[in-house]
């Protein structure tokens, strides 16, 4: 579970710094003020929770079915929501939104907010 963590921290690091530069000069000539600034955020979210896997993936050994949960939950969300806002903001800059990406976004929100909870919860239960 902790090279799974680390693996993919890395990975959507990687990525995330692709993107972003990607966004930076290529997208930039295409996409609205608002498609560039949604993309952002889903390069930004993709980037906090690399550095979140990573940082779990040094600090716990990610062997209590919790702590499994929490590597799920954000390798999940973060997919979810950050790669359904590249789809969105790509397919309406074409003319041709994927309005089916729409739900998945909070979903994506959500296993984020469950990891970010159930993170908060392992800190709870080491201290009580």
């Amino acid at each position: 579970m902790v090279l799974l963590a680390h693996f993919i921290g890395a990975l959507y690091g990687l990525l995330a710094v692709i993107f972003g530069a990607f966004g930076a000069h290529a997208l930039k000539k295409i996409f609205s003020e608002d498609q560039l600034k949604s993309f952002e955020t889903g390069v930004k979210y993709q980037m906090y929770h690399a550095l979140v896997l990573l940082v779990i993936g040094f600090n716990f050994n990610l062997t209590t079915p919790l702590e499994e949960y929490m590597v799920y939950s954000f390798i999940l969300g973060t997919f979810l929501f950050s790669f359904s806002i590249y789809g969105l903001t790509l397919s309406a800059s074409k003319g041709k939104k994927l309005s089916f990406l729409g739900p998945i976004t909070p979903l994506g929100g959500l296993f984020l907010v469950i990891g970010w909870s159930l993170l908060l919860w392992s800190f709870i239960k080491g201290i009580v």
